[in-house]
């Protein structure tokens, strides 16, 4: 029996140690999820503050519990390091490192191109790659194979190479990792068959697809679906706001259908690493195949363009009380992404901020998980949220709607609201102090 073919073993035995390269929202989750279910678990980031932070028992991502990583640290089962030369010891490799859009919107896989280089020059007989992280169908095929056959190597014979994607929601309490199926797709039969095992080992269900290939399509459609959707949302509340209607009544009532519907919420804009991202990789490689993606491509457009309309909105809220933007003091509730997270990538929040600056608005802003942001080289630190600095404010702009947040209690202080998420729904407010999106 070779030692690829023995791995099958050791995953049933947890003898087969794992390593994930990337400890952010998506690796770090799935590590000390291996280590729990009794792997011992190498974990590599080259941010040397992360690891310090994880060997001392700790945690910097909120959907993990500092006592979940203490205990598995305490028990050997997991450690972190920026010495990636440790990998040549690891059976399974995980890759889950970002995958962003460089300046010109292309993907940006220099990431995905170090981790590689990384477990190229370490590559041995029974191991295992998996490819986790976002990125154009044809990555893994294309970029991965290549180089580690290249070491004389052969896939499905001496190592074994798959694709799974992540599918973390971060803050989602419904969700966990375990929880949500995990899609694998091989390069060889026997590729997709240790994929499947020792994602078994973790993950509730596991749901196997023909190729590489198509592993990475799944992800590009399930957040490409959720990117056209919105943007429709979006599109919907500026026909509303032109008709003088209530979006989000419209939206609440259509969701009442028991069937052919699906509600998807408008906002000030996509954020996140995944949903702005992903449908762009898509577009991105059909245009190099001469196809036009155009329901991507004018999402993207209106889901782009709300920051700019979300600021003549709050233009026109204060125009009507004979106030400028210029000189105005804006107080923004919220800048990450997204309700309950940390995670400011890609967040509409610093479009508005750069927009409304540009228009000379004096801009605070109050987020509970996030302390500072910076923008167009310009640092914003959160600020507490008391009534004194709700009250001064000529407009309060509310971007992300945090639980931890009173919203009644900004509403009842506040000059004026103008709410992007409907976080103010069933309050009752004096005429023309409150407008929402």
């Amino acid at each position: 029996m070779s030692r690829i073919q023995d791995l099958s073993a050791r995953i049933a035995s947890r003898e087969a140690r794992v390593g994930v390269i990337g400890l952010g929202y998506v690796g770090l989750p799935l590590a000390v999820q291996f280590a729990r279910v009794g792997f011992r678990v190498t974990g590599f980031d080259v941010d040397a503050s992360k690891v310090e932070v994880l060997s001392a028992g700790g945690t910097y991502i909120e959907d993990v519990a500092a006592e979940d990583v203490a205990e598995v640290t305490a028990a050997g089962r997991l450690e972190a390091s920026t010495d990636f030369a440790a990998l040549s010891a690891c059976d399974v490799i995980h890759v889950c490192v970002p995958t962003p859009l460089t300046k010109a919107r292309d993907p940006d896989v220099s990431h995905i191109a170090a981790s590689l280089e990384s477990i190229q020059r370490r590559l041995r007989s029974g191991q295992l790659v998996i490819l986790g992280s976002t990125t154009y169908p044809g990555t893994t095929q294309d970029l991965f194979l290549p180089m580690l056959e290249s070491t004389g190597l052969r896939v499905g014979e001496d190592f074994c190479l798959a694709f799974a994607p992540e599918r973390i929601d971060p803050a989602n309490k419904e969700f966990g990792l375990a929880e949500v199926p995990k899609v694998v797709g091989g390069v060889t039969p026997l590729c997709t068959q240790l994929a499947r095992e020792i994602s078994a080992a973790v993950f509730e269900q596991v749901v196997e697809v023909s190729s590489t290939e198509s592993a990475e399509m799944v992800k590009l459609l399930e957040n490409t679906f959720r990117a056209i959707n919105i943007g429709l949302a979006n599109e919907v509340a500026l026909m509303c706001n032109r008709l003088g209607l209530d979006v989000w009544e419209v939206i609440e009532a259509a969701a009442t259908k028991p069937y052919g519907f699906m509600k998807f919420l408008p906002g000030p804009g996509l954020g996140g690493h995944c949903i702005p991202v992903d449908p762009t990789y898509l577009s991105w490689k059909m245009k190099s195949l001469n196809f036009p993606a155009r329901f991507i491509d004018l999402a993207t457009e209106i889901n782009g363009g709300m920051p700019e309309y979300v600021v003549d909105r709050v233009a026109g809220q204060l125009n009507d009380a004979r106030l400028a933007v210029n000189g105005a003091q804006i107080l923004l509730l919220g800048v990450a992404y997204k309700a309950d997270v940390a995670d400011v990538r890609e967040s509409p929040a610093l479009d508005v901020i750069r927009l409304l600056a540009e228009r000379g608005a004096e801009i605070r802003y109050h987020d509970p998980h996030v302390s500072e942001v910076t923008v167009e080289g310009e640092t914003y630190k959160s600020l507490e949220l008391s009534d004194e600095a709700v009250a001064a404010a000529d407009l309060v702009l509310i971007l992300t709607d945090h639980a931890a947040v009173d919203t009644a209690a900004v509403v009842a202080r506040a000059r004026r609201v103008f709410d992007t998420r409907n976080a103010t729904a069933g309050l009752e407010v004096e005429d023309g102090k409150l407008r929402r999106l």
